[in-house]
């Protein structure tokens, strides 16, 4: 969408986009890009998080926050 003049148009028909939609959409074209075997992979592990949404000690990857 080059067209500045139908890009503006659109922004006012349809609003703007939330940061949170931006960040889904950015996701999704990650998701898209990996191969079949990730994408299972990444299914996988959301459908775990989803029935055991219980942190794992120190983190997913065993280390702790350093924040």
């Amino acid at each position: 969408m080059k067209n500045r003049t139908y890009v503006a148009e659109l922004s006012e028909k349809l609003g703007y986009p939330t940061s949170e939609t931006i960040e889904g959409l950015r996701l999704l074209k990650a998701f898209i890009k990996l191969s079949p075997l990730q994408r299972s992979e990444v299914i996988d592990l959301v459908e775990r998080l989803v029935t055991d949404p219980a942190p794992a000690p120190g983190g997913m990857n065993g280390r702790h926050d350093t924040r």
